[in-house]
């Protein structure tokens, strides 16, 4: 799942909006326990979440932790202890991360459950992001992603592209450097102009983000097809490899010379690809 596009959040209290969450097909869906559950609601959500993954409905289930300063992680943490080993949990959100060896452990028990489980690293801290080569690098964590609301908020910044540039540049840069799938950018809350989304997305992507958070099922097509490469791009990327096929760079295509940094740019359009075969 660390090639994931599209990151569906859907309560952990509104056990009824499962399985319509996962029929709409996102790349990951997430159970959530943290900010969309009221503490009230929170041992409830815990049991619906451990009935629905008995049951075994999907294979892309991750949920979202409450962060470690919480009153609710160490509940979590017991109730993840409870649920049987082969449970059908792909992986944990874990908010606010900022310590590599808080993050160890909690892969620890993720991996009693299943032991190919992910971890996704949610840096929305100013300490978060001041330590996320070590986050990036800890034990368990497959990839990295973005909390901009919360970021703005614990820096006091305005949630605007400008104020969040360097967040958004370091997050994919510690990404690169500790060999990570591209990162996860935050949320769009604009649930009815798909215009706004359209643009969040494509500025991401020009970042060198690789997927998004989601709010809604709706939003689910223009992520996707945001991210992902476009049929003409595709087109062009087997061409350059045909083209260099024989080991050859002196060549041209589209009336372009072809070097190393084009062909390497062309293997990656037709590796983002690969995870549309499996929706």
């Amino acid at each position: 799942m660390s090639t994931a596009v599209t990151y569906l959040f859907v309560p952990g209290d509104r056990p009824e909006r499962f399985d319509k969450a996962a029929a709409a097909k996102p790349d990951v869906m997430i159970l959530d326990l943290e900010d969309a559950v009221h503490p009230d609601a929170k041992p409830a959500a815990r049991q619906a979440i451990a009935q629905w993954l008995a049951t075994g409905p999907a294979a892309n289930a991750y949920v979202r932790i409450n962060d470690s300063a919480a009153a609710g992680f160490a509940a979590d943490i017991e109730w993840l202890r409870t649920l049987p080993k082969g449970t059908p949990l792909a992986g944990l959100m874990v908010p606010k991360a900022e310590d590599a060896a808080a993050l160890a452990s909690i892969t620890e028990v993720l991996r009693g459950i299943n032991p190919n489980a992910e971890v996704v690293a949610i840096i929305e801290t100013a300490l978060g992001l001041h330590q996320v080569d070590a986050v990036a690098t800890a034990k368990g964590v497959a990839r990295l992603a973005f909390g901009s609301l919360d970021y703005a908020v614990d820096l006091g910044c305005s949630h605007t592209r400008d104020a969040l540039a360097y967040a958004r540049a370091r997050i994919v840069l510690a990404s690169r450097v500790a060999g990570l799938p591209p990162p996860v950018d935050g949320v769009t809350t604009a649930l009815k102009d798909e215009s706004v989304l359209a643009d969040d997305v494509a500025y991401a992507r020009a970042l060198g983000f690789g997927g998004k958070l989601c709010i809604h099922p709706a939003q689910l097509g223009a992520v996707r097809a945001g991210f992902l490469p476009t049929p003409e791009q595709l087109d062009w990327a087997r061409r350059v490899l045909e083209a260099t096929a024989s080991g050859s760079h002196a060549v041209q295509v589209d009336g372009k010379m072809v070097d190393r940094p084009v062909i390497e740019q062309a293997r990656r359009l037709l590796a983002l690809a690969q995870p549309s075969a499996a929706l």
